[in-house]
Protein backbone atom coordinates (compact mmCIF):
# COMPACT_ATOMS: atom_id res chain seq x y z
CA UNK A 1 0.00 0.00 0.00
CA UNK A 2 1.41 3.37 -1.01
CA UNK A 3 1.69 6.21 1.48
CA UNK A 4 1.06 8.84 -1.19
CA UNK A 5 -2.49 9.97 -1.96
CA UNK A 6 -4.24 8.65 -5.04
CA UNK A 7 -6.72 10.52 -7.21
CA UNK A 8 -9.20 9.24 -9.78
CA UNK A 9 -10.65 11.68 -12.34
CA UNK A 10 -13.91 10.55 -13.94
CA UNK A 11 -15.93 11.90 -16.86
CA UNK A 12 -18.24 10.12 -19.28
CA UNK A 13 -15.85 9.57 -22.21
CA UNK A 14 -12.49 9.93 -20.42
CA UNK A 15 -11.44 11.87 -23.49
CA UNK A 16 -11.22 15.52 -22.40
CA UNK A 17 -11.65 16.92 -18.90
CA UNK A 18 -10.48 13.87 -16.96
CA UNK A 19 -7.49 13.40 -19.26
CA UNK A 20 -6.45 17.05 -18.89
CA UNK A 21 -6.91 16.88 -15.10
CA UNK A 22 -4.82 13.71 -14.82
CA UNK A 23 -2.10 15.27 -16.97
CA UNK A 24 -2.06 18.48 -14.90
CA UNK A 25 -1.87 16.53 -11.63
CA UNK A 26 0.96 14.35 -12.93
CA UNK A 27 2.79 17.40 -14.29
CA UNK A 28 2.39 19.59 -11.20
CA UNK A 29 2.64 17.03 -8.38
CA UNK A 30 5.09 14.62 -9.96
CA UNK A 31 5.49 11.43 -7.97
CA UNK A 32 3.83 12.85 -4.83
CA UNK A 33 0.41 11.62 -6.04
CA UNK A 34 -0.86 8.50 -7.82
CA UNK A 35 -3.07 9.57 -10.72
CA UNK A 36 -5.83 7.67 -12.54
CA UNK A 37 -8.56 8.65 -14.97
CA UNK A 38 -11.53 6.74 -16.38
CA UNK A 39 -14.93 7.10 -17.96
CA UNK A 40 -18.31 5.42 -17.66
CA UNK A 41 -18.58 5.25 -21.47
CA UNK A 42 -15.01 5.73 -22.77
CA UNK A 43 -14.50 7.31 -26.16
CA UNK A 44 -12.32 5.84 -28.87
CA UNK A 45 -9.58 8.44 -28.47
CA UNK A 46 -8.68 11.56 -26.53
CA UNK A 47 -10.31 14.74 -27.84
CA UNK A 48 -7.91 16.32 -30.38
CA UNK A 49 -8.72 19.83 -29.09
CA UNK A 50 -7.76 18.73 -25.56
CA UNK A 51 -4.52 17.24 -26.91
CA UNK A 52 -3.74 20.52 -28.70
CA UNK A 53 -4.66 22.70 -25.70
CA UNK A 54 -2.38 20.68 -23.43
CA UNK A 55 0.41 20.67 -26.04
CA UNK A 56 0.28 24.49 -25.95
CA UNK A 57 1.34 24.38 -22.28
CA UNK A 58 4.04 21.77 -22.86
CA UNK A 59 2.12 18.65 -21.79
CA UNK A 60 1.72 15.79 -24.27
CA UNK A 61 -1.41 13.66 -23.80
CA UNK A 62 -1.49 12.36 -27.38
CA UNK A 63 -0.58 8.81 -26.33
CA UNK A 64 -3.31 8.57 -23.68
CA UNK A 65 -6.21 6.18 -24.24
CA UNK A 66 -9.69 6.49 -22.68
CA UNK A 67 -10.23 3.83 -20.00
CA UNK A 68 -13.35 2.21 -18.53
CA UNK A 69 -14.33 3.16 -14.98
CA UNK A 70 -14.05 0.14 -12.70
CA UNK A 71 -14.97 -0.50 -9.09
CA UNK A 72 -11.31 -1.35 -8.44
CA UNK A 73 -10.18 2.07 -9.71
CA UNK A 74 -12.49 3.71 -7.16
CA UNK A 75 -11.45 1.34 -4.36
CA UNK A 76 -7.77 2.09 -5.03
CA UNK A 77 -8.23 5.89 -4.94
CA UNK A 78 -8.36 8.20 -1.95
CA UNK A 79 -10.08 11.01 -3.87
CA UNK A 80 -12.61 10.49 -6.68
CA UNK A 81 -13.35 13.58 -8.76
CA UNK A 82 -16.21 13.60 -11.24
CA UNK A 83 -16.21 16.28 -13.88
CA UNK A 84 -19.76 17.63 -13.61
CA UNK A 85 -21.21 15.13 -16.02
CA UNK A 86 -23.64 13.18 -13.88
CA UNK A 87 -21.51 10.06 -13.50
CA UNK A 88 -22.32 7.80 -10.63
CA UNK A 89 -19.22 6.45 -8.95
CA UNK A 90 -19.42 3.48 -6.63
CA UNK A 91 -19.28 4.92 -3.11
CA UNK A 92 -17.00 3.41 -0.50
CA UNK A 93 -16.45 4.54 3.09
CA UNK A 94 -13.29 6.53 3.68
CA UNK A 95 -13.11 7.96 0.16
CA UNK A 96 -13.41 11.63 -0.64
CA UNK A 97 -15.75 12.53 -3.50
CA UNK A 98 -15.69 15.86 -5.35
CA UNK A 99 -17.60 17.10 -8.37
CA UNK A 100 -15.89 19.71 -10.51
CA UNK A 101 -18.50 21.40 -12.70
CA UNK A 102 -16.70 22.11 -15.94
CA UNK A 103 -17.87 22.75 -19.48
CA UNK A 104 -17.65 19.72 -21.74
CA UNK A 105 -14.95 20.15 -24.41
CA UNK A 106 -16.54 17.48 -26.67
CA UNK A 107 -17.08 18.89 -30.14
CA UNK A 108 -15.37 22.17 -29.25
CA UNK A 109 -12.37 23.75 -30.93
CA UNK A 110 -9.14 24.50 -29.11
CA UNK A 111 -10.27 28.11 -28.50
CA UNK A 112 -13.15 26.82 -26.34
CA UNK A 113 -10.98 24.21 -24.64
CA UNK A 114 -8.26 26.62 -23.44
CA UNK A 115 -10.40 28.18 -20.65
CA UNK A 116 -11.47 24.69 -19.52
CA UNK A 117 -7.81 23.62 -19.46
CA UNK A 118 -6.90 26.68 -17.39
CA UNK A 119 -9.78 26.17 -14.94
CA UNK A 120 -8.74 22.55 -14.47
CA UNK A 121 -5.17 23.67 -13.72
CA UNK A 122 -6.44 26.02 -11.01
CA UNK A 123 -8.56 23.27 -9.45
CA UNK A 124 -5.66 20.80 -9.58
CA UNK A 125 -3.31 23.31 -7.93
CA UNK A 126 -5.81 23.69 -5.07
CA UNK A 127 -6.13 19.91 -4.77
CA UNK A 128 -2.36 19.49 -4.56
CA UNK A 129 -2.17 22.04 -1.73
CA UNK A 130 -4.75 19.99 0.18
CA UNK A 131 -3.52 16.45 -0.37
CA UNK A 132 0.19 16.66 -1.27
CA UNK A 133 1.79 20.01 -0.45
CA UNK A 134 5.50 20.30 -1.03
CA UNK A 135 7.48 19.58 2.11
CA UNK A 136 9.73 22.42 3.25
CA UNK A 137 13.38 22.01 2.29
CA UNK A 138 15.49 20.73 5.15
CA UNK A 139 18.09 23.23 6.30
CA UNK A 140 21.54 22.12 7.46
Amino acid sequence: MSDKPSVLFVCVHNAGRSQMAAAWLTHLAGDRVEVRSAGSNPGEHVNPAAVEAMREVGIDISAEVPKMLTVDAVKESDVCITMGCGDTCPVFPGKRYLDWRLDDPAGQGVEAVRPIRDEIRTLVEGLIEEIAPKKPEATA
